[in-house]
Order: C-alpha cells, then structure tokens, then sequence
C-alpha cells in the first residue's frame, strides 16, 4: 500500500476503547485498502454521471 488513508492512532484508539483489542499493521492497510476502492466507485459514479464532484450518494458501503 502507497498511502495509508485513515488516521492510524484514531484507528487503533476507537478499537482499543469500544473493544478493548490491539490493532495490527495489516488492519491499517485493510481499511486504507477499502477506502481507496470506495473513492474509487465514487469517482467512477461522478464522472459517468457527468460530474467533477463526489457527491456521498456517490458513495456506496454495502455491509452496513
């Protein structure tokens, strides 16, 4: 992975408070991983739509 996109410490602070769990290295590069193909729909959403802008109904999650 190039970029990480997410904020590691928050990352490992919101799991070790809600849970009580450690964070490994591999689960920053899972959910940089997920945002980078999330963006990416995005981005291919806006421009077939004929747009410049992600838009968040551009972003689609579907495990929640």
């Amino acid at each position: 992975m190039a970029d990480v996109l997410v904020v590691t410490s928050k990352v490992k602070k919101y799991i070790k408070e809600k849970g009580g769990c450690n964070t490994s290295s591999e689960t920053i590069d899972v959910l940089s991983k997920a945002v980078e193909l999330l963006c990416q729909k995005g981005i291919d959403t806006a421009k077939a739509d004929g747009r410049k802008t992600v838009m968040a109904r551009d972003i689609i999650i579907d495990h929640l």
